[in-house]
């Protein structure tokens, strides 16, 4: 009896084990197809203190975290040609990102603006 038990327990942690919900899947496809730059997205860098909009970037992007505090954004403009952008993070920045898939219709362009009016003034002096 015991060994039918532990049998029947068996059976069902290894059907259960391989068991992952639809979210988990979508959330990993949605993933791979960004790092193969297969959707657009959108990333916007908000200063936390003052909640103004620092930057922002559009593309067919791949986005990682590295061990220095950074954004790593590695961007796709050409067939075989990319470009890498960072971004540091601290305690006064956040970032959020769109996927903006299809919004778009050139898979070789990105936007990158930087919001000018968060910039202190310089005064230049012949």
């Amino acid at each position: 009896m015991k060994k039918i038990l532990l049998a029947l327990a068996l059976a069902a942690s290894i059907l259960l084990c391989g068991c992952s919900s639809e979210a988990e899947k979508a959330n990993y496809n949605i993933s791979k197809q960004a790092d193969y730059f297969e959707s657009e997205r959108k990333i916007t860098v908000y200063n936390a203190r003052t909640d103004k909009v620092i930057m922002e970037a559009e593309g067919y992007m791949s986005i990682s975290n590295n061990s220095n505090n950074e954004l790593v954004c590695t961007v796709k403009v050409g067939p075989d040609s990319y470009r890498k952008n960072y971004i540091y993070l601290n305690d006064y920045t956040m970032y959020v990102v769109e996927d903006i898939t299809g919004t778009h219709t050139d898979p070789y362009h990105y936007k990158l603006y930087f919001h000018t009016d968060i910039l202190p003034s310089v005064e230049v002096k012949p």
